[in-house]
């Protein structure tokens, strides 16, 4: 039996009452177009491209198997699939790095996930879909460094954190914390660094976290969450700027939204009843 990880049942409840209110992306307000099966204009025709990132974590996909649809983003790649028109035969997956899905240029995917925030930032270079998460931040540790046990943002000043390139967890760090942050080209090279104790803390999403601490990371512990600053951290699937499925796909995120499939996934994947504390100024 696989290992089960996630956020507790307050943060997936505060995520589906987002998401409930979020509307669709700036590109679903354009022109209506068919999103028949038939009328998708998908990298290859009768198929839709998925990517996701090398390695994809627990709980977003399991195993790095995006193929068998088991974990959170494996799972809502394949609701929305369905959603679209197409069958699991007819999905096909590769492989990307996180920075250069978000930077402009012509894409071998017709959607990606990988706990991509939407930013007005990216917004610029690419095309988002509604919203089908909403995660906190949280700092991870180990046992015995100097961050274990701190409790408030101001205690976190003088510690070395880190955070990979692209993420808004880089940003959170400077803008939240107030502290300049080691930069890592993706998680797994932060997650090395942790283990060899040259940083004290990862800021990564809160259910990444769960796991890092839980499995990756020996006398793994998480610090704390950063407290909210509003809307929270909104994933949405990323295709290429102006894509002609953008509207269709932000279609499917609402429809398995408003079905209760997505809720269902969630609570599947990402519910548990551990928690981890909010950091105070």
């Amino acid at each position: 039996m696989k290992k089960r990880f996630g956020i507790f049942s307050a943060v997936v409840i505060a995520a589906a009452l987002t998401l409930s209110g979020c509307s669709s992306s700036d590109s679903a307000t354009s022109e209506a177009a068919s999103c028949a099966k038939a009328d998708l204009a998908t990298v290859t025709e009768g198929k839709l491209t998925i990517a996701t990132g090398e390695p994809a974590y627990y709980p977003w996909i399991i195993d790095d198997a995006p193929e068998t649809g088991n974990g959170f983003e494996g799972a809502v790649a394949y609701a929305v699939a369905k959603q679209l028109g197409f069958d699991a035969a007819d999905v096909t997956w590769v492989r990307t790095t996180f920075d250069s899905a978000v930077t402009p240029g012509e894409k071998n995917f017709d959607f990606n996930l990988q706990q991509f925030s939407i930013t007005e930032e990216r917004k610029a270079a690419v095309d988002f879909s509604s919203p089908y998460y909403t995660a906190p931040q949280a700092i991870v540790s180990f046992k015995g460094s100097k961050i274990e046990g701190k409790t408030t943002l101001a205690e976190l000043k003088g510690a070395k954190l880190g955070a990979a390139v692209g993420t808004t967890s880089l940003d959170a760090i400077e803008s939240q914390i107030g502290a300049t942050p080691q930069v890592f080209n993706d998680n797994a090279a932060g997650v090395s660094a942790l283990k060899n104790k040259q940083i004290d803390g990862l800021v990564v999403d809160l259910p990444t976290a769960f796991y890092l601490s839980g499995v990756e990371v020996p006398n793994g512990l998480i610090v704390g969450q950063l407290p909210s600053t509003g809307s929270g951290d909104q994933f949405g699937l990323l295709l290429s700027k102006g894509s002609k499925l953008t509207s269709c796909v932000s279609g499917a995120v609402d429809a398995i939204t408003a079905d209760g499939t997505l809720a269902a996934i969630t609570d599947k994947w990402l519910a548990t009843d551990a928690g981890a504390p909010v950091l105070k100024p």
